[in-house]
């Protein structure tokens, strides 16, 4: 019987473990899509206590205290943080096979030093050692990213963004890695959305245009995403149900828009063109300047209305799309390689069933010169566990090319989540050391080290451009 969470955890071949122990586990992290607020790694923030560097904000831990009966004052309201964190200790016990099990457990590993078992009885000591270890001058934001390893993250960031923070980041010599900003446009794109209209008058402030136009609008969303360039944005990302395609003429999108902007809701087929229309626009700005595009889609939001009402979005009432339409995806890339205007473009389904078609979907618009222009992006939020990352890696090894695969990210607003690259890297050593063992994969150490690290980290350095440092 092997021990829980040893040092060749999910490396269960010799060969998965010197892969994992002699190419991947030293290689830096990138992560290239998080939501970590840049504030607080300029001002060093230091967390009082476990519950807030742990459950601020995490609703990937809040659905399952749902899920184990905890009334909500103890998961985002105002009750006592150790409260919250004996709650939390409590739940935990019930999550044997979910990965929040190992996630917590390799962060009290990595980050606090302790190796013992989460529950409801160790509760008071882990609550003590983390605390302690939290006071240290080491264990603010800046300290954890070091320790990580962290050498470069991105930020999601609204076009309406002054981007204070990251003006300040670029500029300290002492920050503990590089922190660009993403455009992540998606109020600007909803039509549809009660403050429309008053969020383009604040998007024409902030470009210094006044928009009475799609024309304008156009033209206010190429300054700021100038003026995010300016700042190092490498990167777009999209957050869409699905990403449509119904085109229209110039003037039909024009009259769309104005009706909004006077006030008239607009039908669901207007607001299919309108995106449609903002989404070639912005695919073609992304291709000039050479940034990369991101797009998540397949995601229902805010399917509980009462909890919606009462608390707000991204709190963990958000579930998976089953029909996400990928021909109307296939054809909006087409609409951009007929205009030589497809920017390098990661695709993110949070529906597992849609591997095999995004995989066959990114060979029909790869192009000679750019290895891997168009990526399926790794196995994303409900899907970033030990099964979901197999199959995801499984499919695309299947039908495209692994070894130009662009390998992990965070996507997450929590300082301690960089142990999800070590078990992302665990994950993919084992599966390529089963395949060795197996005698599907030529035994060549250096070779599959080699795919190892680019895996964990090279591809993504080169793939979105961030420089000669990587």
């Amino acid at each position: 019987m092997k021990a829980f969470m040893d040092e060749d955890f999910l490396l269960p071949t010799q060969t998965a473990q010197e892969l994992y122990h002699g190419y991947a586990e030293k290689m830096p992290i990138l992560d290239y899509h998080c939501h970590i607020n840049p504030q607080e790694i300029a001002e060093d923030r230091h967390f009082e206590n476990i519950a807030q560097i742990w459950l601020g904000g995490d609703h990937y831990k809040w659905r399952q205290m749902r899920s184990n009966g905890v009334e909500e004052r103890y998961i985002t309201g105002g009750a006592p943080d150790w409260e919250k964190f004996l709650m939390w200790a409590r739940t935990l016990e019930k999550a044997v096979g979910n990965p929040l099990y190992h996630w917590s457990h390799l962060e009290l590993k990595r980050y606090f030093g302790y190796d013992g078992i989460l529950n409801e009885r160790t509760a008071p000591e882990v609550w003590e050692l983390c605390s302690q270890k939290l006071a240290q001058p080491s264990m603010g934001a800046r300290g954890i990213l070091k320790a990580s390893g962290v050498r470069l993250l991105c930020t999601t960031d609204d076009p309406l963004d002054s981007l204070q923070w990251h003006r300040k980041l670029a500029k300290d010599s002492a920050a503990p890695c590089r922190v660009l900003p993403t455009w992540r446009p998606d109020l600007a794109l909803s039509i549809r959305g009660e403050a429309f209209a008053a969020y383009t008058g604040k998007l024409g402030a902030a470009a210094e245009v006044k928009i009475s136009s799609f024309r304008d609008w156009k033209a206010a969303m190429e300054k700021r995403i100038g003026y995010f360039a300016g700042l190092g944005c490498r990167a777009s990302d999209h957050g869409m149900l699905y990403v449509p395609y119904e085109p229209a003429s110039d003037q039909e999108v024009e009259e769309i828009f104005a009706a909004r902007m006077e006030g008239r809701q607009v039908s669901r087929q207007e607001e299919r063109k309108f995106q449609t229309a903002a989404m070639l626009f912005l695919g073609e700005a992304y291709a000039k300047r050479g940034w990369v595009m991101q797009l998540h889609f397949g995601v229902t939001r805010n399917n509980n209305r009462r909890m919606f009402q009462k608390i707000g979005a991204d709190t963990g009432f958000d579930g998976i799309y089953s029909q996400v339409p990928l021909a109307e995806l296939s054809a909006y890339l087409d609409a951009l390689c007929s205009r030589k205007a497809l920017p390098k473009t990661i695709l993110y389904s949070l529906n597992p069933n849609d591997n095999a078609a995004i995989g066959t979907l990114i060979g029909c618009f790869q192009e000679p010169g750019a290895a891997g222009k168009i990526q399926q992006g790794s196995a994303w939020w409900f899907n970033d566990h030990k099964s979901g990352m197999v199959k995801q890696m499984t499919s695309l090894a299947n039908l495209g090319l692994l070894g130009n695969f662009i390998g992990m990210l965070t996507d997450s607003r929590s300082f301690l989540s960089y142990t999800r690259h070590e078990y992302f890297r665990r994950v993919l050593c084992g599966m390529l050391g089963g395949w060795v063992e197996q005698g599907e994969c030529p035994a060549d150490m250096e070779w599959l080290g080699g795919i190892v690290q680019d895996i964990s980290y090279c591809n993504a350095w080169n793939y979105f451009g961030f420089g000669t440092e990587g």
